[in-house]
């Protein structure tokens, strides 16, 4: 299904004037003073876990960025991702009983931020698994394979998840690569999402493989009504996979100046890989 991506409101009508006026410094600013705040007017609570790595390493403007949606590959297994809040306390229908919703918002954010990318002159693209249920996490196909190799030959593997719903999730945030090489993209979007500790959970399976999870956050209120709201859903995807790009853009340091017209973005139902 093809969508109109519209004016992005709110923060991005800020950022975006601030960039014609003051340049990219400015957004840098407004990003960090936002990303102070314990709840984010759109995504919801950012996680407030004790946290001290700093991305210091700058990166090439060349820097090749490989988007994958979390959950792919482990659909009908442990693993599948969180069904939300409203399927799992509100009684509603899943957006595809093939995959959780989780998965489904991942897929489409996930294409979003690489078309917005494309669009914005970043070296970026989106891996999805050829099956939904790999039940070996090590098989050449996974997520956990394709994105160790990409991060293994120097690219940025990012996978974009979003939490699970009320006492079981902790909010919006990057966890990064176990790693001691944590760079300025790894700041760019902890200061815009939120920070979380290098081993959470005592460390998880993708850092463990050099690939960073983006928590969007919490699949709940707001942020899931707003995504399941016809009225609402192009607007939602929209500016948080501009603040992904931007944040991107940010952490290469390059100069680049964000319109408010993107054009149109092709956004494709999730496919469900029988």
């Amino acid at each position: 299904m093809r969508w109109t991506f519209g004016i992005f409101r709110g923060f991005y009508l800020v950022c975006l004037g601030a960039v014609g006026l003051l340049g990219l410094s400015a957004i840098d600013m407004l990003a960090e003073n936002l990303s102070l705040g314990k709840e984010d007017p759109l995504l919801g609570p950012r996680v407030q876990m004790s946290s001290q790595w700093v991305g210091r390493i700058n990166v090439p403007s060349s820097m090749p960025f490989l988007i994958m949606a979390g959950h792919a590959d482990s659909q009908g297994i442990a693993g599948a991702g969180t069904v939300g809040e409203a399927v799992a306390l509100k009684g509603q229908m899943p957006m595809d009983p093939s995959m959780s919703d989780e998965l489904y918002w991942n897929l489409l954010i996930a294409r979003a931020i690489v078309q917005m990318g494309r669009e914005r002159g970043l070296n970026i693209t989106f891996y999805d698994p050829p099956l939904r249920n790999i039940v070996d996490g090590n098989h050449p196909s996974t997520n956990w394979s394709v994105g160790a190799k990409h991060a293994l030959q120097g690219g940025y593997a990012l996978e974009i998840h979003f939490d699970s719903y009320g006492q079981y999730g902790f909010g919006s945030g990057l966890i990064p690569a176990i790693s001691r090489k944590l760079n300025s993209v790894d700041e760019s979007l902890a200061e815009s999402f939120g920070r979380y500790p290098i081993f959470f959970r005592g460390g998880l399976g993708a850092p463990k493989r050099g690939i960073r999870i983006l928590e969007i956050g919490k699949l709940e209120g707001k942020l899931e009504n707003g995504l399941r709201d016809l009225s609402s859903r192009e607007n939602v995807i929209a500016e948080i996979a501009m603040r992904v790009v931007q944040s991107l853009v940010l952490g290469i340091g390059e100069d680049k100046t964000f319109n408010q017209s993107p054009g149109k973005v092709d956004i494709d139902h999730p496919v469900s890989h029988h």
